[in-house]
């Protein structure tokens, strides 16, 4: 009897959608250093009908738009109210990568109040990606001080 989630995959798949998926599953290669697990051609032989990458320990599916079927990409849409969070070895390196990808920046490396070393970029299809790499351990009372620090300061900068 089949497991009811596959091996390899958690309970949670994000499921992303491209105008040109090919272009999207060479991008995070160069990237992410992703994995290529399985391409589904569209029926027609054309694009990419179903994909399934690993990026880390997760895998992340991919396909290209319908939107017959009311299936957009970000692209289409102008942007997405979703960000990946994905955590990372070497955020200053993975950052470097992505932006030699392609990427654009967002929101340079910095440390975080709540432990971990983070920057954001935008791929090239209109999907956000915080890279980030835990640093430091904290209770939830140093997280609370420093998310009031950081708000401070946050208020602080908009006043002037």
């Amino acid at each position: 009897m089949p497991k009811p989630i596959p091996e390899g995959f958690a309970s949670i798949t994000p499921v992303l959608v491209f105008k040109d998926c090919r272009k999207a599953i060479d991008f995070y290669k160069q990237a992410f250093g992703a994995q290529e697990l399985f391409v589904m051609p569209g029926p027609d032989g054309k694009g990419v009908m179903h994909a399934e990458l690993k990026i880390g320990n997760s895998i992340v599916m991919l396909g290209d738009e319908h939107p017959q079927m009311s299936c957009k990409s970000a692209e289409t849409l102008g942007g997405s109210p979703v960000t990946f969070y994905l955590y990372v070895e070497n955020v200053d390196q993975a950052f470097r990568r992505a932006l030699e990808a392609g990427a654009k920046s967002l929101m340079a490396v910095e440390d975080m109040f709540w432990g971990d070393r983070t920057g954001t970029v935008e791929d090239s299809f209109g999907h956000h990606w915080t890279l980030a790499t835990h640093i430091k351990d904290l209770t939830p009372q140093e997280m609370q001080q420093g998310a009031q620090e950081a708000f401070a300061k946050m208020a602080n900068q908009a006043n002037k």
